[in-house]
């Protein structure tokens, strides 16, 4: 079963951090700070990307990264400050590259394991596709930002649907 759903959430996982890729790169800087919900684009950005680096590993597995030091922890009980643009998309590459590596410890035991979050009382295969849910839903907020904005426009290229797999 995990030779056949492995690289089903791998290109899930892809096609969720394409969408969110477009949206930071769309972002002009002057609409870095524009405020989406209790947060700003940034902080959006920023959550998005450590909650799922968080997701990939587990609670007692997490390790911050150097972006983390500079962005702040998401697990303290006020919103980081987040990053710049350019260090959001480093970040965004980083978690990318996460994804195969977490995807490759995980087993048929495992996915039907706890989570590895003392607060999500679901197994661990249910959590990545909690993870790709999360992912998704501030991703749309990002996108129907930029398009309210009018900074892309509703068919754009820019910010696009991705079905599967990374795209540029």
């Amino acid at each position: 079963m995990i030779d056949y759903l492995r690289p089903i959430l791998t290109a899930q996982y892809e096609a969720a951090l394409s969408m969110l890729r477009m949206c930071i790169a769309a972002c002009p800087v002057d609409r870095w700070e524009d405020k989406i919900a209790n947060g700003t684009f940034r902080w959006v950005a920023y959550h998005t990307l450590f909650f799922t680096d968080y997701y990939l590993a587990s609670e007692a597995g997490f390790v911050m990264r150097d972006l983390n030091q500079l962005g702040g922890d998401e697990r303290d009980d006020r919103p980081a400050a987040g990053l710049d643009r350019s260090q959001t998309l480093s970040y965004l590459a980083r978690v990318r590259e996460h994804v195969p590596i977490a995807l490759a410890k995980e087993t048929d035991v495992t996915l039907r394991g706890e989570s590895g979050f003392s607060w999500h009382k679901f197994t661990r295969g249910e959590l990545h596709i909690y993870n790709i849910r999360h992912l998704q839903h501030h991703t749309g907020q990002l996108s129907a930002h930029l398009r309210r904005v009018g900074v892309v426009a509703s068919h754009s290229n820019e910010v696009r649907w991705v079905g599967s797999g990374w795209r540029e």
